[in-house]
This record gives C-alpha cells, sequence and structure tokens, in this order.
C-alpha cells in the first residue's frame, strides 16, 4: 500500500498559510501565490535587516558632524581625535550624547581636541 502525505501536507499548508495572514487576495488564499509571495517577504527581510543597519550609522554619523561642526570641528577630526585619545565610545552612544546630554558630549569633545593638540 502506497503512503500519502496527507495530514502533514495539511499542516504544511495550514502554517504556510497561517504566515500569510494579511496578505492581499490571492497571496493570502491561493497556495502556490502565497507560498511564492512568503519566499519574496523573507528575502526582503532578510536585505532589509542589514540595510537597517546601514542606515542607524548613517544617520548617527550625521548627527555627530551636525554636533561636531556646531563646536568648531569637523566628523572625520572629531573621530581621529577620538581615536587618539583611546576613547572607546561608539558613534550611537556619541550621537545619543550629543542630543540628550550635551553637557556630557562637551566633555568628550574637549578631551578630543586635547588629544588632537597633543
Amino acid at each position: 500500500m502506497r503512503t500519502r502525505k496527507g495530514a502533514a501536507r495539511n499542516q504544511a499548508k495550514k502554517r504556510l498559510f497561517k504566515r500569510a495572514e494579511g496578505y492581499v487576495g490571492g497571496r493570502r488564499k491561493l497556495y502556490r501565490t502565497a507560498k511564492e509571495t512568503l519566499i519574496r517577504a523573507g528575502v526582503f527581510a532578510f536585505r532589509d535587516r542589514r540595510a537597517r543597519k546601514r542606515n542607524f550609522r548613517k544617520l548617527w554619523i550625521t548627527r555627530l558632524n551636525a554636533a561636531c561642526r556646531e563646536r568648531g570641528l569637523r566628523y572625520s577630526e572629531f573621530i581621529h581625535g577620538l581615536a587618539k585619545a583611546a576613547l572607546g565610545l561608539n558613534r550611537k552612544i556619541l550621537s545619543e550624547m550629543a542630543i540628550y546630554d550635551p553637557e556630557a558630549f562637551d566633555a568628550v569633545f574637549a578631551e578630543v581636541q586635547a588629544a588632537i593638540a597633543a
């Protein structure tokens, strides 16, 4: 007697349609179309998880550049001074400091300027 997929196939389809909830038209109701759409959605999700990291880094650099120029240095000079001063602060933390804690950023900026001058 040959075996058939039966229950396992129904479970797989049920899982697939559960993931396709919220899609419009055949993308939600038709098995092949839903499967294709989910594969494509997965590709976009994978790509954009990496793109988000790039976008945030760009945002932090832009914010830092603005904060540094207000204080009389370019971003590249600031980062060079940061490395010279051996301060282990990353761009995310620095940009948050520049926005929410300007006094602390000024202190870091003073250390960077001292390192550049030395």
